[in-house]
């Protein structure tokens, strides 16, 4: 398993030099307090923590897993502990209301620190990171008993929460859900039914778990407009807040998967269970998308966090492992062979990596910077232009970066060859934990569907629009700039060819709704492509500034636009074959008769 290294240089870059946070701050109500001495400090014991505490233990995780007897389970060894460090660091409360025990500090800054502990350890990353989508659930929808009572515990730490949609004959098509809620005399419910695949349903770590519950009450009506939202603990809470009684949810079996086995993923019986109402009755999917959205954020991370571990292992056995000689002669004369980082096809590899991991985190910080303004500023016009670019860009970080985490985890595997494979380096492992990142919060193509359907359609545009326009504004503005023109002239193309594709697929949908669907994925890839370069591009700008200025002694920057000249050169290309594919419509998928998907 490789040491985890907090790349704090990389986060510290993107942060103060390409995304400006602290002016960024100083445009939030109490910003002024949110000093970038203040930011820095947070990821240098952030990655203290993570370093020393969490990234140990993620091995262990996986090798031990979650034990499960009789409703019981167990975290692998270590767990427990460091989630009590963990609390009582005052980690958990460090982007929540004040009023609730928080610390009132920006979202953006919680989800800096999501991506240190997420990249050290993501199976035990999910256990409080579950709980931050319920606090957000709480906070907007809750009842005041309900904040007074839940949110200071799940805020402080010591308890924690989860979210419960799925069920065993239903995935992303909610509507179908069986379980049912029972009004009570005093105002509470009765929960009954069973919700599969819920991460950390079930642990030790923490003296109660809050779940928030998707059912439906009796004359609900049918569909997705009959489902509401349910507050269920395990333990029901005396007068004083305090545990008490125990609830009828319990644990049925915890599942056997593919990675993370660190996390418990539980299947859940709720038989009647006391539930508390959250919202409106029959309003639960719309309280629901709150935890939604902070969930498939916190996934976004994932793709992150999976890049930037492969790289971190890759490059050190690169440099190490000894293979073969440079075709241009030898690179380590003293030695028998020399090292595979000198073969160009090994830096394809790495660079694409690199490429991901760092232009990823941009893009989760530059939506971070999304969240915050959403959530916190004051003029109510930049919060909904917020809120429209977030809705736009948050399918395409969820999405985009776990498909290209989860490539960047299969290459480390191929840097590694044969050794790759084998347990002890923990590349297979960073392959197996991120598998499940395309799939969960919605798929890659549910994802898409959200993308290309409602948030591009179904406004006719206009979201994409303010983007483009944001994207528009950046390339005239840096034109002039020589250092950097490949970039900003090629991304000023995409830009053009962005939505000018985009109403093809539309005109083509107008006939045919089918093309939305077969159009989707590739869309998506291609929209993330294009918002990436974006963000290189940037980051170019900002390197070039510090080359032009000779304050580049270490490399650091030259490096930056090496690894732009990459992607928009090895990488940003792909976009050329995927319009090929989302134009050529949808009769290539759905005119075989599905009577013919046969096997003989």
């Amino acid at each position: 398993m490789p040491d985890y290294k907090a790349p704090q240089k990389e986060m510290k870059f993107v942060l103060n030099e390409v995304l400006d946070f602290e002016s960024h701050y100083q445009t939030l109500p109490g910003g002024d307090e949110v000093t970038m001495e203040l930011v820095e400090t947070i990821i240098e014991e952030g990655a203290k923590f993570s370093e020393r505490v969490i990234a140990p233990l993620n091995r262990i995780g996986d090798e031990q897993g979650c034990t499960f007897d009789n409703g019981v389970v167990t975290t692998p060894d270590g767990f427990k502990e460091a989630y009590a460090q963990y609390v009582e660091a005052g980690w958990p409360s460090l982007s929540h209301n004040p009023e609730y025990g928080g610390q009132g500090l920006p979202e953006s800054l919680g989800i800096v620190m999501s991506e240190l502990i997420g990249t050290a350890n993501w199976s035990w990353s999910m256990y409080p990171g579950l709980s931050h989508g319920a606090m957000a659930t709480l906070e907007e929808h809750g009842t005041q008993s309900q904040k007074d009572t839940y949110l200071t515990k799940l805020i402080s730490g010591e308890w924690t929460g989860t979210m419960c949609l799925t069920e065993s004959h239903c995935g992303t098509d909610l509507g179908m859900m069986r379980s049912r809620a029972e009004p009570n005399d005093d105002g509470s419910y009765n929960i009954t039914g069973t919700k599969i695949f819920i991460s950390a349903g079930e642990h030790d770590m923490a003296g109660n778990i809050v779940h928030i519950v998707l059912a439906k009450l009796p004359d609900a009506p049918e569909g997705t407009k009959g489902i509401s939202l349910f507050l269920v603990p395990k333990f029901l809470p005396d007068a004083n807040g305090e545990i008490s009684d125990r609830n009828g949810v319990n644990c049925g079996s915890i599942e056997h998967k593919m990675g993370i086995h660190g996390n418990a993923t539980c299947v859940l019986n709720f038989d009647g269970a006391k539930g508390f109402l959250i919202g409106q009755e029959n309003r639960g999917l719309n309280c629901m998308f709150t935890f939604m959205n902070a969930a498939r954020v916190g996934t976004a991370i994932q793709g992150v966090a999976h890049a930037e571990l492969g790289f971190q292992g890759s490059l050190a056995y690169a440099k190490d492992r000894l293979q073969m000689r440079s075709l241009t002669g030898k690179k380590n004369p003293d030695g028998p062979a020399d090292p595979i980082i000198v073969h160009p096809e090994v830096r394809k590899l790495l660079l694409t990596q690199k490429a991901f991991a760092e232009g990823g985190r941009a893009l989760v910080y530059y939506t971070a910077m999304m969240v915050d303004k959403a959530a916190k500023a004051d003029d109510e016009k930049e919060r909904e232009e917020a809120d429209t670019l977030l809705g736009l860009l948050t399918p395409i970080a969820k999405a985009f970066l776990t498909e290209v985490g989860f490539e960047s985890a299969n290459h480390g595997v191929q840097v590694f060859g044969g050794h790759g494979y084998i347990a002890e380096w923990g590349m297979e492992q960073n392959v197996r934990d991120s598998r499940i990142s395309t799939l969960y919060e919605g798929t890659t193509q549910i994802q898409a569907l959200d993308l290309l359907g409602r948030k591009v359609l179904m406004t006719q545009g206009d979201s994409l629009r303010k983007f483009t326009k944001i994207i528009h504004k950046f390339c005239k503005e840096n034109k002039s700039n020589k250092g950097v023109k490949p970039f900003v002239s090629k991304l000023s193309d995409m830009n053009s060819e962005w939505g000018s594709i985009t109403m093809k697929v539309g005109m083509k949908a107008m006939k045919n709704r089918d093309q939305v669907g077969a159009a989707s994925v590739d869309y998506l890839m291609y929209s993330g492509y294009v918002t990436l370069a974006y963000l290189w591009a940037r980051m170019a700008v900002a390197a070039q500034l510090k080359v032009d200025a000779g304050q580049d002694p270490e490399g650091f920057y030259k490096a930056k636009l090496m690894t732009a000249t990459f992607y928009f050169e090895r990488i940003l290309p792909r976009t050329s074959s995927l319009v090929e594919t989302m134009l050529s419509g949808s009769d290539n998928l759905m005119a075989l008769d599905a009577e013919l998907f046969s096997v003989e």
